[in-house]
């Protein structure tokens, strides 16, 4: 009996400070999925809801269509907010505090009149390589096809009717930001993945733009580079209200007026989620696509067409390494190997098949058996791909079980990130912390031990680890609203928000460190198969 009276006390607890408006909510678009999540004073998640759904091409580039946007935020909004009102018998009329991230880069071209001048271009298009290759050069600076200056100078280079009639561009995280308050900025951390950032003075740098306004002068262009990107703002500052016409995009519930968060990337939010924004920290974050952040002490020596560098939600810089393909061909195997168990009449949940097979893995070898995956269902910019084609590939005397099949599977998920961070590594980057995040360390354990072994540092899982951005996200709100003086993101965090989270830390094992490195020298031979199936195997054939 008394524990059903606290349980009732909880409830009514929470009920109250949904009440007073002692909520956080942070919501991001991810590639697969539109998650929500709301969290009290506490920093504790009380409620959360998602809406899934899936990029698609068109006219030969990977898209969300607007009304694809705000349907997928209405509903994973409506999830949210029904859990509310299930578990607490609340409806949601009043929040604290509100904070978007979305998946970084990308590009989204609006006219002085408000309107999309051609369909989003999601950060998982790779064509934009002219653009890229010169942007490099030219600033001696990385510049991945993904990012969004790659996008509008590549449109340039293609001598697109738009260009002259861009107002602005943004991100989808800044998209979602200006509609819902009227204010045309993002977070720096976010920034920093649409034109190379200047730490020093938390903006863009002024000589990269220069030389990029040099180089397109002669074009005639009606704007200057620096009338077109949203205004850099840093964690902890204020980013705009809620306005009348922002709350009706949600449900028309909340009141105008809700202090918002500046919008960040996945990035950020993902760092910020694992507490791994101080420098010699770093995190991965592994889903539909996987990336590592390391907080640096140092310039690199070289640029690095692997390394993107970036900043942290307070300006600190970090190197990113970001690979397109991670888990969407795992799942589509797990789809099979679940169609198989129903041919028996047996029909498993996803969630017990996938943690059956991942457990199943430990049972493999160290290196596969000799079993090689490439996962590419999209290009790759780390290893130069522009297309995948998804391949096993085994020698005959490869000991081709159910264990080590499905444990090439999880190594191919951060293979390619593995070559990244092997570049870091030859630079002497130091890492003391590597923090999980995302689906692939959901089942305890596997994921993390594989990860530790593929970037032979020490990996750390939270409770929050499958909570992902949007939790980090709503932290970043938190932040804004709830700082104490000059206190920093990194001692607000530390102090207030993880000092007592359970963690689980996982060093690496010294044969499974050595047998992967010996499986990268087989995968890297493997990348060049993977080319010339992409090659040979045209989509036309099919």
């Amino acid at each position: 009996m008394a524990a059903t009276d606290n349980a009732a006390e909880q409830v009514a607890h929470i009920a109250e400070k949904i009440r007073a408006g002692k909520t956080t909510l942070g919501i991001e678009f991810g590639s697969t999925r539109i998650k929500a999540v709301l969290i009290d004073d506490n920093f504790q998640t009380i409620a959360s809801g998602d809406y899934s759904w899936a990029s698609h091409l068109e006219d030969g580039l990977w898209s969300y269509t607007t009304e694809e946007i705000w349907g997928g935020l209405q509903s994973a909004y409506a999830s949210m907010a029904n859990d509310v009102e299930t578990a607490y018998g609340e409806k949601l009329t009043h929040v604290g505090h509100i904070g978007f991230s979305a998946m970084m880069h990308g590009y989204l071209a609006f006219d002085e009149a408000g309107e999309l001048l051609v369909p989003f271009r999601t950060w998982q298009n790779t064509s934009t390589g002219p653009a890229a290759t010169e942007l490099t050069e030219l600033f001696g600076f990385n510049i991945p096809q993904r990012w969004s200056v790659a996008h509008l100078y590549q449109a340039i280079l293609n001598g697109e009717e738009h260009v002259s009639q861009i107002a602005h561009i943004t991100t989808l995280a800044g998209y979602v930001h200006h509609m819902l308050t009227g204010v045309n900025a993002v977070g720096i951390g976010e920034a920093s993945g649409m034109f190379p950032i200047d730490s020093s003075r938390l903006d863009y740098d002024t000589t990269m733009l220069k030389k990029l306004n040099a180089l397109i002068a002669e074009r005639e262009l009606p704007w200057k580079l620096s009338d077109l990107f949203p205004r850099v703002l840093t964690a902890g500052q204020n980013a705009g209200c809620l306005t009348e016409s922002g709350a009706a995009l949600l449900d028309g519930l909340l009141p105008p007026g809700i202090p918002f968060a500046p919008a960040e990337g996945d990035a950020g939010t993902g760092m910020v989620a694992t507490n791994a924004v101080a420098p010699r920290t770093g995190n991965v974050s592994a889903g539909t696509s996987i990336f590592s952040m390391v907080v640096l002490e140092r310039p690199l020596r070289a640029v690095h067409q692997e390394i993107d560098l970036v900043a942290t939600p307070t300006g600190k810089p970090a190197a990113m390494v970001h690979c397109n393909n991670c888990t969407n061909d795992t799942t589509a195997w797990v789809g099979i190997l679940n169609e198989t168990a129903r041919l028996f009449g047996v029909a498993p949940s996803t969630d017990e098949l996938y943690t059956k097979l991942y457990k199943k893995s430990l049972e493999g070898d160290a290196d596969c058996g000799g079993v090689l995956v490439c996962n590419y269902l999209a290009g790759e910019g780390v290893t130069h791909m522009d297309a995948g084609r998804p391949l096993v590939l085994r020698y005959p005397s490869s000991r081709f079980t159910l264990a080590n099949f499905f444990r090439a599977q999880l190594y191919a998920t951060m293979s390619t990130l593995k070559i990244g961070m092997d570049i870091l590594a030859r630079e002497n980057v130091g890492i003391d912390s590597l923090m999980g995040h995302g689906g692939l360390f959901k089942t305890p354990g596997v994921g993390q031990r594989y990860m530790a072994a593929a970037c032979n540092a020490p990996v750390t899982c939270m409770e929050t680890a499958g909570e992902g951005g949007a939790y980090g996200m709503s932290l970043l709100a938190a932040y804004m609203s709830g700082k104490q003086g000059e206190e920093t993101l990194e001692e607000s965090l530390n102090t207030r928000v993880f000092s007592s989270v359970p963690r689980t830390t996982l060093e690496p094992d010294a044969k499974d460190a050595a047998e992967f490195d010996r499986y990268i020298r087989r995968y890297e031979a493997l990348i060049e198969v993977e080319r010339i199936a992409v090659e040979k195997l045209k989509e036309d054939l099919l």
